[in-house]
């Protein structure tokens, strides 16, 4: 069978970006078994091939109605499926979905009937509120970072921006890199609709927000910079507890050097 990225380099080369954050992510540590999940705004590389293909799958709700999604397509990883299978396989282990006219259902249209993520009422709802805002964002990254995951585990870390000041003092280049911080969640149940409409919320104000004892979400241009985001703030945190088993308290250190 033919996929759909042969003769489309940008669209290979936006799904072949999942596939390398998706080896990163099990690298680090922070994708364990199926854990953790990317989904791409894909719509910019569909011509009239694609959008004359049949669907592979029965018509699937998505739970709720999003108005700005429609027409739109996107890449998705697949549930139950692992990231560091989808490193190697991108289109074994994730599939592409075309949004239906109503808005709130969706097929499958490549290139094998992989379901899309547990999770992808919340991801959706957060690419229709881009959409909604003109935003040039079209990745969602969610992963579980260990390190800015136990720094949610203390409650001191829990206020606004608290943690957010806190990893930007500790090297200069998560300021630069992220200018807007780390925004936090209190605990809601995982795919819940009060995680989702909470992380809408946040997202108003940051680029990555930190779900408490669960893991981080980012949006960016596209997998990769959303990987950055993720990547630059988990190496503050781990400067962060190097320096504290150095120190009783290295942010002190700092404004007194």
């Amino acid at each position: 069978m033919k996929s759909i990225l042969e003769n489309r380099p940008g669209l290979a080369k936006e799904v072949n970006k999942v596939a390398e954050v998706a080896g990163y992510l099990w690298q680090k540590g922070w994708a364990e078994r199926n854990g953790g999940n990317i989904t791409v705004n894909i719509t910019e590389f569909v011509d009239e091939e694609i959008r004359q293909l049949a669907p592979i799958s029965e018509v699937k709700s998505i739970g709720t109605t999003l108005p700005h999604l429609k027409g739109c397509y996107f890449y998705c990883k697949g549930t139950n499926k692992r990231m560091r299978d989808l490193a190697r396989w991108p289109m074994e282990n994730g599939s592409v979905i075309r949004i239906l006219d109503d808005c709130a259902s969706y097929v499958i249209i490549a290139d094998q009937p992989v379901a899309p993520t547990s999770e992808l009422p919340s991801h959706l709802s957060v690419h229709n509120n881009l959409i909604a805002k003109g935003s040039p964002y079209k990745a969602s990254v969610h992963t579980h970072p260990i390190e800015l995951i136990a720094m949610t585990h203390c409650k001191a870390f829990l206020g606004k921006d608290v943690a957010s000041n806190l990893l930007w003092s500790m090297i200069p280049e998560t300021k630069a890199f992220c200018p807007l911080g780390l925004g936090i969640i209190p605990y809601e149940l995982p795919s819940s609709v009060k995680l989702a409409e909470a992380t809408i919320k946040e997202l108003e104000e940051y680029d990555v927000v930190m779900w408490e004892k669960h893991g981080v979400f980012a949006i960016d241009c596209d997998a990769m910079q959303a990987f950055d985001q993720i990547d630059v703030l988990n190496k503050s945190a781990l400067i962060y507890i190097a320096a504290k088993n150095m120190a009783s308290n290295p942010t002190e250190c700092l404004r007194n050097r």
